[in-house]
């Protein structure tokens, strides 16, 4: 008995002592940008074949895949993240368009390019010093990790798996290692990659991507853990050398330093999984994702024959379950809010938008007002850190703010195969105080068309914000000159308009993809034309003069992906507007009614008109879109027919048709419909293939008096569409391709453009 009694205990301290000297594994993640995915694809393999990992510690990319690791998230969690469509976005500097703000967005003009500049500052100072918005990042990072951080007292240590991440302070010239402190600002400062995320202020020291003196951090894991045992994750490419063409590279070499080590040493397995891909091509997730599985599965055997300890997947399952319980997003509740980085006034701006009447919020309400307040022209950025109150357990929002320079110039044209080339140029001044205030004015110079829009825009924060923005614009359009350059499009009638028009709106959001305004407004509209082709230039022109006000209001959601030649989302307009004024006529020397009239008092009239143009993704590359638009009128007649058929609503659902001025598409009650099938054969290019049917209720019709007349109900319909290869550059869409118009003769065209198709709104339309 007394032997079988010291055998137990012998065998029991031989398996204590066993346990206590159990391996400890340590996992090393390199930085690498969009390489770095591979490192999902090696934590599958790891716990597949039950590999422990005690230790982690990453760089750059590294350190947010080990990042959500030390807080509990599984490989396949992991996975599923990056490949959402919403970390695809904001990995661009993108918001999903759920959390975009439409009243808060610029208006589309033919802009290619925005230069913002201070003119207090010097020429380098005004360049760009990062090519993405890290807005969605930034807070991305605080929302998934700010829980756990602040629950564990912001100890690395006391993490699901104690980890380490990396910044470089390039002042200094040396690594900051995080192991303690706000868990996200530590993330999205070892991820501040050079020119593509700006650096963040972390204690006064500017920290960049962690990857630029250290991307492989073995000796912090040898250092800090001391771990057993080493497996390395590397997908950290090896620096190209200079040269004397590539700004790059050249920029790359003078801010990096990294040190010659063995990266892992005898007690370790190094894991390099394929990774060829471009630094910021987050696109490729499950390419990536599965080659660091297949290089993580090769590397089992040689892992395995050096431990002898193993995980329980089981156990593991139900420890995450228990920990996880401290990313709770319901339990932050915000109770205060401090901003920094902004005077008293613009302080006050961002206070009213966010802090409520200082009723504390959640950080799901959060959410839709910080990308509310993030979305306006007049903030640069704001970095958001959340602190936890260990008494109240409620959180402090803290807020670096930055607001935007003050200058915005925007640049662009339209270069076409038709006279309708022209060149944009936009200024705007933006001041920020305890309201926003932005100054606007545009000018486009062409043959088809010249015009200048200018407004003033106030923006009130608050619980429901709201703007007023008066305006002005003018526009000269020259539909004779800028018919036909390369081919016939019928002999074309002599019209020039001038709009002159000035107006008061005032918008509100409906949530975060639309607005509703009303305006009112005040117009001189003139036309010049002849009622005959036989004209000549010693022939002076009819005018038809319509001096009017108007009142309408406008209800809006936009959530397309481009201004021009979207691809996705859907577009809604409906607006009802209700007006009258006072018609004149100049009878030409070559008009058939000599009459001469001023200032006829029109009837009123009401206008209701719907549009929607929406895209729907059916499979891989391609896509339907489908239009709709009717217009239900009270207009009467003018005085002639030219004149009717002047002032009644257009229906141009392309690109071209809104150069062309075509009777047939006009009319003051109308049904429209239209298809469009979009593929995409390679990143970019779009070929584009779009039908509509236009049905007037009563047609509009030319007496042999020269007046206008409706036709029977339905009588006639007319069907025009497109068939265009659209490759979308950074800039603009270059765009070729053959359009149909319903008519007897010369049906076809062919149309070249490079730039938006986008001009001043008309006030009649």
């Amino acid at each position: 008995m007394i032997k079988f009694v010291h055998i137990v205990f012998f065998s029991f301290f031989i398996f204590w002592l066993s346990q206590s000297k159990a391996q400890k594994i340590g996992l090393v993640l390199s930085g690498g940008g969009a390489s770095g995915l591979t490192h999902i694809g090696v934590l599958k393999a790891l716990e597949e074949n039950n590999i422990p990992i005690d230790y982690v510690a990453g760089t750059s990319i590294g350190s947010l895949i080990g990042g959500y690791y030390a807080i509990g998230y599984s490989p396949a969690e992991i996975e599923e993240i990056v490949r959402t469509a919403f970390f695809q976005s904001i990995t661009k500097g993108d918001l999903p368009v759920k959390y975009e703000y439409m009243v808060k967005q610029r208006e589309t003009y033919a802009s290619w390019i925005t230069f913002k500049f201070n003119l207090k500052d010097n020429y380098l100072k005004n360049l760009p010093t990062n090519v993405i918005n890290s807005i969605p990042i930034d807070y991305y990072l605080m929302e998934t990790f700010t829980g756990t951080s602040n629950n564990v007292n912001n100890n690395f240590d006391s993490l699901f798996i104690p980890f380490r991440c990396l910044a470089s302070d390039v002042l200094h010239k040396k690594s900051i290692l995080f192991k303690n402190g706000d868990l996200p600002s530590a993330l999205r400062a070892s991820m501040s990659y050079p020119f593509y995320l700006r650096p963040i202020s972390i204690d006064g020291k500017l920290l960049f991507d962690g990857g630029l003196y250290n991307n492989f951090p073995t000796d912090v894991m040898q250092k800090e853990f001391s771990p057993d045992f080493i497996i390395g994750s590397n997908v950290s490419e090896v620096a190209a050398a200079p040269d004397d063409d590539d700004l790059y590279l050249q920029l790359r070499s003078l801010l990096m330093n990294q040190a010659e080590f063995n990266p892992i040493g005898e007690n370790g397995v190094l894991i390099e999984p394929w990774s060829d891909v471009n630094i910021f091509s987050f696109d490729n997730a499950k390419r990536l994702i599965d080659s660091g599985y297949a290089a993580g599965m090769r590397a089992i055997p040689k892992i395995k024959k050096q431990l002898s300890r193993k995980s329980n997947s089981s156990e593991l399952a139900i420890k995450r379950l228990r920990y996880r319980k401290f990313e709770d997003q319901e339990n932050v509740i915000f109770d205060s809010l401090v901003v920094a980085g902004c005077n008293t006034s613009q302080c006050s701006f961002v206070q009213k938008s966010l802090f409520y009447k200082k009723e504390p919020f959640t950080l799901k309400q959060l959410k839709k007002r910080y990308f509310r307040l993030a979305s306006d022209d007049k903030i640069k950025n704001i970095f958001p850190v959340a602190l936890k109150d260990s008494i109240t357990q409620k959180y402090t929002l803290k807020l670096l703010g930055k607001k935007e320079k003050p200058f915005y110039v925007d640049a662009g044209a339209i270069i076409s195969n038709r006279p309708i080339s022209e060149g944009f140029l936009g200024l705007q001044y933006n001041y920020l105080g305890k309201i926003g205030v932005s100054a606007y004015a545009n000018g486009y110079v062409g043959k088809l068309y010249s015009g200048t829009y200018s407004k003033l825009r106030f923006d009130f924060p608050g619980r429901l914000p709201f703007y007023i923005e008066p305006s002005f614009t003018y526009s000269r359009w020259d539909y004779y000159n800028s018919s036909a350059l390369f081919y016939d499009f019928l002999k074309p009638a002599y019209l020039v308009q001038e709009d002159k028009f000035g107006e008061v709106k005032i918008g509100v959001p409906v949530g975060n993809v639309s607005q509703i305004n009303a305006a009112a407004g005040l117009t001189e509209w003139r036309n010049e034309y002849y009622q005959t082709d036989l004209f000549t230039r010693r022939d002076t022109t009819d005018k038809t003069y319509f001096n009017y006000w108007y009142l309408q209001s406008n209800y809006r959601l936009n959530t397309q992906n481009r201004k021009m030649y979207a691809t996705e989302g859907t577009l809604i307009n409906a607006r009802a507007r209700f007006l009258q004024g006072k018609e004149s006529h100049l009878p030409g020397n070559t008009s058939v009614d000599t009459t001469r009239f001023t200032n006829e008092l029109r009837d009123p009239w009401l206008q209701l008109k719907f549009t929607i143009d929406s895209y729907i993704r059916t499979f891989k590359g391609f896509r339907i879109g489908v239009f709709g638009e009717t217009v239900y009128s009270t207009q009467s007649f003018f005085s002639n027919y030219q004149a009717t058929i002047l002032s009644a609503p257009a229906f141009n659902p392309t690109p071209e048709s809104q150069t062309f001025f075509i009777e047939r598409f006009r009319a003051h009650n109308y049904f429209a419909a239209g298809l469009k099938a979009i593929t995409t054969p390679v990143r970019g290019l779009d070929i584009r293939i779009e039908a509509y049917i236009f049905q007037p209720v009563f047609s509009i019709l030319k007496t042999q008096e020269n007046t206008a007349k409706y036709s029977t109900p339905f009588l006639y319909r007319h069907f025009t569409g497109m068939a265009a290869a659209v490759y979308n550059t950074a800039i603009g869409p270059i765009s070729l391709g053959i359009n149909y118009y319903d008519q007897k003769e010369y049906p076809f065209s062919v149309f070249f453009h490079f730039g938006y198709i986008i001009f001043n709104r008309k006030s009649i339309d």
